[in-house]
């Protein structure tokens, strides 16, 4: 029998006395699609990290093809076959494809010491090709793509110099949180020709419908522990969830409530941005509207236009039929319209201020004393409120954000979204990249907000989240709208068909 692949044996890691990591043991087999699971801080990251090279064992072990090895630095696990594609985007945005694309990597060569530029575009291109992202400009700047297409790129640099003998194994970290449902589509395939070469994936996602497709096993992680390791053929999505938190989850998605008014919060006609043309709705009080499409289609710039965050260049928004002028953010956030946006680390934290001071961020004339000076006691009681309310885990107001799980910096943007009391609430990909528990608690959230009388606008990648959570969904295409659908009943199947632009 062939020794695996990978095996780790009862991996450990603290920090400051605090385990991140006491039995990570998995085992991947060759040509095998491995899924990993677990809750943010179950250690899913620590483990990662040590077969990285970014941090080493306390103890443990890790063997390759039934080796021992040690890797303590990443030039050693990658002279070892590890590949890694992480979630965040590690990209520079004024650089081209090609250049992205070679990063660290040697560029060809004219005369023994010019750049190849055209060489360099015409090897980047192949590359592209191979994961059918040809419709990518190697010379095109990476600032001017679309996030799904950045990432698509990132996952191409990872198969750059895989010649067939390099790399054995790729560990993928939540590689779809930025994808469309056809970049999904694009990357599952090109998964399937990797282990059909005999090479290994690690699969790490909270997106159980992708774990229960594409993977052969899933191993899960629970307080840093290795709880269990199953075949996906013989585990259901239920018993997932509750070797994850502990606890049962009855329902994917909290339930909805008839609490849609006939009253219109929010009001466009022929609403138009750099972006996006002619968008016109309603949205109506306790009301969720769900926006989709494709990549770059234009559902994150229409939140973007109703924050204040992109150029607002005609037609009409009206919110409690009052029309409401051209703007900035913190205008909009003072008319009721508070945003959440998509790029949570980028737009909406301070990573290395406490969790108070990004909670209070935007109301801190609100809670000081004459409109001048802040009060700290009224921002930590403020803050520690809305984060019961948010179900925020924390060592309390002080502690900084960068120390958070994904989950929980998600719930700080959202706590400091909803601390006003908001009319209208935008809601850019607020699940993205978090665990089961911590998205039932947000969805719960969103549901209690619209039984409240909020109305919300949640546009996501996730079909199951739309036809989950929303009362009608708006399909975007091209920058366009291209139809408002209502979302009960509606299959994620007929969801995709309606963005690739079949008729409703």
């Amino acid at each position: 029998m062939n020794a695996p692949t990978l095996e780790t044996r009862r991996l450990s890691k603290s920090y400051s006395g605090v385990p991140a990591l006491r039995d990570g043991s998995i085992t991947v087999a060759r040509g095998e699609v491995h899924a990993l699971m677990g809750e943010n801080g179950a250690g899913k990251s620590t483990l990662i990290r040590i077969l990285a090279g970014a941090t080493t064992p306390d103890s443990g072990t890790i063997l390759i093809d039934g080796q021992p090895v040690s890797i303590e630095h990443p030039s050693q696990s990658r002279r070892l076959g590890l590949r890694f594609i992480h979630q965040e985007l590690a990209v520079i945005p004024e650089l081209s494809v090609a250049e992205n694309l070679f990063l660290g990597r040697p560029y060809p060569r004219r005369l023994g010491f010019l750049a190849d530029w055209r060489e360099l575009n015409r090897r980047a291109s192949r590359a592209l090709e191979a994961l059918d992202i040809g419709h990518i400009d190697p010379s095109r700047k990476m600032a001017r793509l679309s996030l799904g297409d950045q990432m698509l790129v990132k996952i191409a640099a990872a198969f750059l110099d895989d010649d067939g003998e390099a790399a054995r194994l790729y560990v993928m970290d939540e590689p779809t949180a930025a994808l469309t449902s056809e970049e999904s589509e694009r990357l599952f395939k090109v998964i399937a020709g990797l282990t059909e070469r005999g090479r290994s994936v690690i699969y790490v996602s909270h997106r159980m419908d992708e774990v229960m497709r594409i993977a052969d096993r899933v191993s899960v992680l629970r307080d840093g522990e290795t709880v269990a390791t199953r075949a996906i053929s013989e585990i259901s999505k239920a018993e997932m969830i509750e070797l994850m938190t502990g606890r049962q989850i009855a329902d994917a998605y909290p339930q909805r409530q008839a609490t849609t008014t006939s009253a219109s919060v929010l009001r466009l006609d022929e609403a138009r941005s750099p972006d996006v043309h002619a968008i016109s709705f309603d949205l109506r009080a306790g009301e969720i509207l769900g926006v989709t499409g494709l990549s770059g289609a234009g559902q994150s710039e229409v939140l973007r236009l109703l924050a204040g965050a992109d150029k607002w260049t005609g037609g009409t928004i009206e919110l409690d039929g009052k029309a409401l002028a051209a703007g900035t953010p913190a205008a909009r956030w003072a008319a009721g319209i508070a945003y959440v946006p998509r790029e949570r680390r980028l737009e909406g934290l301070l990573p290395r201020a406490s969790v108070a001071d990004n909670t209070v961020l935007a109301h801190l004339e609100s809670l000081s004393r004459a409109g001048i000076l802040r009060n700290r006691r009224a921002e930590l009681q403020r803050s520690a409120d809305i984060a019961s309310r948010v179900k925020l885990k924390s060592t309390g107001g002080k502690q900084p954000v960068f120390q958070l799980s994904g989950g929980n910096q998600q719930k700080v943007v959202l706590a400091r979204a909803i601390l006003g009391g908001p009319r209208v609430l935008l809601l850019d990909e607020p699940t993205r990249g978090v665990d089961v528990a911590a998205k039932f608690d947000i969805h719960t959230l969103i549901r209690e907000l619209a039984a409240s009388g909020v109305a919300v606008l949640l546009a996501s990648s996730d079909l199951s989240e739309l036809t989950g959570m929303a009362d009608r969904i708006l399909v975007m295409r091209e920058g366009r709208q291209s139809d408002i659908v209502a979302a009960d009943g509606l299959t994620q199947a007929r969801l995709l068909a309606l963005s690739f632009g079949e008729p409703a």
